[in-house]
């Protein structure tokens, strides 16, 4: 999810994902297809009318401007560089319409009616896009999977991308050898504040050693290369990025198969934003054009397999 490494190819981490992966034992992969859109039923609300979500009768922060929130460093591969990123990005430029969720949010932007010109990004911390109240934009994206926990503060669009949760560690280490979650629990985890990963340490995990907390993914990776914790938990796409480009020796050591409803990504907006019904109905025509699930396909094919922890 996020890092301070400089090299953002998409290339980079495809060519070199399935040597991070190597010393764990081949298992199946969870069931939800990383290739097809989320499996999450859609929204049980009634689809607005095509006049009620024109651009001209939104209710926007800035009238004819969609804002768009997302966290700065843009980490690939939801977001991928530009030749010269355009302040105050670092890593990934969201503007540029490239890497899963700039591709996304591009095409979601679309479907609602504005154009490059007409949408905006702003940095927002993912801890602050999470907290209760207001916000200064009208969507944001950057991997905020759902919880019934997060949907008291904020409305959580329909999934647009069904994610699985991994365990990131050093090589030749003692967790790079396990292979069940009950092997798990004897070790020390880490992972960023607010996240659902770190809701999996303490409920699926549930380890002897309290989870260490910290404030960013950048500080939890280096912690992780510092031997301050033997694990990592981040979503599966971005261990692959944290074992490709951010740390030398690191290894997926599995993930998690999803239990009962997979854990998908969500557009967060503000609570009771009258633009929600229209960002599920873009969303929904983005699934059944199957351009989700293209869009899927082109940034994230590569990305979603490794070793499933057995119980």
């Amino acid at each position: 999810m996020r890092t301070t490494a400089g090299l953002t190819a998409l290339a980079l981490v495809a060519l070199l994902a399935a040597a991070c992966s190597s010393g764990t034992t081949a298992t199946p992969s969870p069931t939800a297809a990383p290739t097809a859109a989320p499996t999450t039923a859609p929204s049980e609300a009634p689809s607005p009318s095509a006049d009620a979500c024109a651009p001209d009768k939104l209710a926007l922060k800035t009238a004819g401007k969609l804002t768009i929130g997302a966290d700065n460093p843009a980490y690939p591969p939801f977001f991928e560089s530009s030749d010269t990123n355009p302040d105050p990005w670092e890593l990934g430029d969201p503007t540029n319409g490239k890497g899963f969720e700039g591709a996304f949010a591009a095409a979601l932007a679309q479907e609602l009616g504005f154009t490059k010109d007409t949408t905006t990004w702003i940095p927002v911390p993912f801890n602050n896009a999470i907290a209760p109240g207001p916000k200064d934009y009208d969507i944001y994206i950057t991997q905020v999977s759902y919880s019934a926990e997060r949907a008291q503060a904020l409305d959580l669009s329909d999934g647009y991308y069904d994610v699985a949760q991994s365990v990131v560690a050093l090589k030749d280490k003692p967790i790079t050898k396990v292979t069940s979650i009950a092997g798990l629990k004897d070790f020390q985890y880490g992972a960023q504040v607010g996240t659902t990963s770190l809701n999996l340490i303490n409920t699926v995990i549930a380890p002897s050693k309290e989870a260490k907390i910290y404030d960013t993914n950048d500080a939890a990776v280096e912690a992780l290369k510092n031997g301050q914790i033997d694990g990592l938990v981040v979503d599966l796409p971005t261990a692959f990025y944290v074992t490709a480009v951010q740390v030398d020796n690191g290894v997926i050591v599995g993930q998690f198969a999803p239990t009962g409803e997979a854990e998908h990504y969500s557009v967060a907006l503000d609570k009771d934003s009258p633009l929600t019904p229209c960002v599920n109905a873009a969303i929904g025509r983005l699934k059944d054009s199957g351009k989700l699930a293209s869009l899927t396909q082109e940034w994230l094919a590569d990305k979603a397999n490794a070793p499933v922890f057995q119980p």
